[in-house]
């Protein structure tokens, strides 16, 4: 036997010892040994228990006093307390006494050369107290202070919310429960609170998940119990009941699960959420990169690492295979440890590695583990070049046969082994492989993921132009006269008619005569003034005209103020859809071809066309999480007939190219462009156009204010074959 700092033997009833107590003790591994005794200084000679009003008290009876209180620790998982006795015997003649007081199971005592361990076995983690009273030892156990309310023991309580301290005195209420299936096939419990004040326990009992709402009232339809098998997530049924003035929530799960909770305002939400069993991993259910297994600790010095990796087997109830090539010693003290984390420590302290197969633990050196691995895949490889072939037909749904064949066919493929070959046939959309079993049970796996129904994307474009005209004119035109402005001719009865002489009809016939104010013949040349309004969209301005003269008729003033004002407003609504599959590219347009004349390397000239349409160009891509990613190039052309070209028609362009991520159902605008023209032009007289009040009527005033607006809008919606639009 070999020598360490727990005693003198380290045989295996000693290492248990060590161990702290936490694996069953045969009686006859727990004897003392020769002679231990009799070097001990002190001993254990008693022990009673008794329950005093929801206390344990343990009272041992020392054969002398006690100088200092025993070290003392704790295990929460099983729930242990050890404590150690230095220079201490074990004087009841057994290592184990069944008390069942309260939380107290039962006490094991194992002495260790001149040390005792007194170990408690607990049915749940209670708080304790330790006080000497001369010869005995007085244990207090406070399992009481570990009741809820409700007088049921809790193993394992966190407290997720506390009440609020304004209202500690109030009462709450649950309005709503919800059960739902989450993407990842996790369970989640949707609980509408009164208020987001309510003090939440939760705990996790034996199988089940235990949810106290404290101070909380539930209404009497939603005291029922739910069955959620069929919505395929590790819940299997939901009871929800009142319980003095709490309600409680038990949550039976089946399998590997792990749970967490959070809050958002009055809504409290618990996920359960499944865990894949992976067959590498030596406990199951805990997170990526820790360690989950039963606390433990070990204090040992030079000791072999074959008899610690015997502990530990000893304890997790696993096969551990350790390899001839494990030799050494060493030291270690660990305390309240996962033995998974403490196993991983002795491997990684003397380079060593494992492999887990089922409830066996393989120890080796990590260059023996990689040696052998080596030879295991070398092996198979050499069987694959053996191994006789098998041909099987893949019936291809969603695809063309041709296309996955040659996927399968490429250089870069390795599904298919170095004899493997796949055949199409184009008629019944299959294809035949002709190779070794296990490529072909790939082979159906591979299929089985790409083979897989299109989802179809309906994409809406809302192309929105609005236009807001405005515009003011104003304008006058003067004229002065007489029958001095110049001799037009003589009618046929003599008389004389002058530039500017009032009347109406012809040079041939006697309509003029003196006194008849009706029209001017050629007015225009008259006036001294000519600045009347313009023109706006083919609209013609309103006038106001008057005439002044003298008695006599000789002498007249032509006066006529013309203005215009047009104020305008619309919109163009163009709304082109297209549906397609995902990842291919759809194109809708509609519109027009202008011609125009090309010149010719030979000098010809010939005929060509020119697109002015409205169209739109997308290609969708549906994300793992139900968005929509799309590369878009949306036009909308229009030939503008106002301007006059010799070769052809202008055409007004708006384009607009771009990659947006969208919501299913979601709208975005993916553009928008906003003119606005704004314009005073004044035409005078120089000198006179600046006179107040009389410039008016000598210059012309023009004012434009034109916006044009255009918003392009992009709503995609995902296809369900079953529901339609979804």
């Amino acid at each position: 036997m070999k020598t360490g700092r727990c005693g003198v033997k380290l045989g295996a009833w000693v290492i248990a010892a060590c161990f702290g107590g936490l694996t069953p003790l045969a009686p006859a591994m727990a004897q003392t040994p020769p002679g231990a005794e009799a070097r001990a200084a002190n001993r254990i000679e008693n022990i009673v228990a008794a329950d005093q009003g929801g206390n344990v008290m343990l009272k041992l009876t020392m054969a002398q006093p006690l100088a200092a209180v025993p070290a003392s620790f704790s295990v929460a998982n099983p729930a242990r307390v050890a404590f150690d006795f230095p220079d201490t015997a074990n004087g009841l003649g057994r290592n184990s006494q069944a008390l069942n007081a309260g939380d107290l199971r039962s006490v094991n005592i194992v002495q260790v050369g001149d040390r005792t361990r007194l170990v408690l076995n607990l049915t749940r983690v209670s708080p304790y107290d330790v006080r000497i009273d001369g010869k005995d030892v007085l244990i207090t156990l406070s399992s009481a202070q570990m009741k809820e309310a409700t007088g049921v023991g809790v193993a394992q309580s966190s407290q997720f919310a506390a009440p609020s301290a304004v209202g500690m005195g109030e009462r709450h209420a649950i309005r709503d429960i919800n059960f739902r299936r989450g993407k990842e096939g996790e369970g989640r419990l949707v609980v509408d609170l009164s208020d987001p004040n309510a003090g939440i326990d939760i705990r996790q009992q034996g199988t089940s998940l235990i949810v106290d709402f404290l101070k909380t009232d539930v209404p009497e339809q939603l005291r029922r119990k739910l069955d959620v098998m069929d919505f395929g997530t590790p819940v299997s049924t939901v009871l929800t009941q009142a319980q003095g003035g709490n309600v409680r929530m038990t949550i039976t799960p089946k399998g590997l699960w792990e749970h967490n909770a959070y809050q958002s305002d009055n809504q409290f939400v618990l996920e359960v959420k499944p865990v894949r069993e992976d067959p590498n991993k030596l406990t199951q259910g805990s997170a990526k990169g820790r360690f989950g297994g039963e606390k433990l600790s070990l204090n040992f010095q030079n000791i072999d690492v074959r008899s610690v990796l015997q502990v530990i087997a000893d304890f997790t109830n696993f096969n551990i295979i350790t390899s001839d090539s494990v030799q050494g010693n060493l030291t270690l003290r660990l305390k309240d440890v996962p033995w998974d984390q403490a196993l991983d420590i002795i491997l990684q302290a003397r380079g060593l590695d494992m492999r887990k197969n089922g409830n066996v633990i393989w120890i080796a050196p990590r260059d023996e583990l990689a040696a052998r691995e080596k030879l295991d895949l070398e092996a198979k490889a050499q069987i694959g070049d053996l191994e006789p072939l098998r041909t099987e037909s893949f019936q291809i749904n969603y695809h063309k046969a041709k296309s996955v064949a040659e996927f399968l066919k490429s250089k870069d493929q390795t599904v298919l082994s170095k004899r493997g070959s796949v055949v199409p046939d184009e008629r019944s959309n299959k294809i035949f492989v002709n190779d070794i079993p296990s490529r072909l049970e790939e082979m159906r796996r591979l299929i089985a993921e790409i083979d897989v129904e299109v989802r179809q994307v309906l994409i809406e474009a809302q192309i929105v132009e609005a236009t807001d005209t405005f515009s003011r004119n104003l304008g006058v035109r003067l004229g002065f006269g007489g029958k001095t402005g110049g001799l037009l001719g003589t009618t046929t009865g003599g008389v004389q008619v002058y530039r500017n002489t009032f009347g109406s009809g012809n040079l041939s016939n006697t309509g003029y005569q003196a006194g008849q104010i009706l029209t001017v013949p050629n007015f225009s040349d008259s006036l001294g003034v000519n600045l009347p309004a313009s023109t706006i969209n083919n609209k013609q301005a309103g006038a106001f005209s008057l005439a002044l003269w003298n008695s006599a008729a000789t002498r007249y003033i032509d006066l006529e103020v013309s203005a215009l004002e047009a104020d305008g407003r619309g919109k163009v609504v163009s709304r082109p859809r297209v549906m397609t599959a995902d990842k291919a590219e759809a194109i809708i347009e509609q519109g027009t071809e202008i011609p125009y004349n090309s010149a010719t390397s030979s000098g010809a000239t010939s005929v060509s066309f020119r697109k002015a349409n409205l169209a739109l160009k997308v290609k969708p891509q549906v994300t793992p999480d139900g968005k929509i990613m799309m590369t878009l190039e949306v036009n909308k052309d229009s030939p503008n007939y106002n301007v006059a070209l010799t070769s052809g028609v202008p055409i007004d362009t708006k384009h607009v190219k771009t990659e947006v991520v969208v919501e299913n159902g979601g709208t975005i605008v993916i553009g928008g462009i906003y003119t606005q023209d704004v314009s005073n032009a004044t035409t005078k007289i120089p000198l006179l156009g600046d006179l107040p009040v009389l410039g008016y009527l000598f210059r012309s005033n023009e004012r434009k204010d034109n916006k044009t607006e255009l918003l392009v809008f992009i709503t995609p919606r995902i296809i369900n074959d079953q529901l339609g639009l979804r």
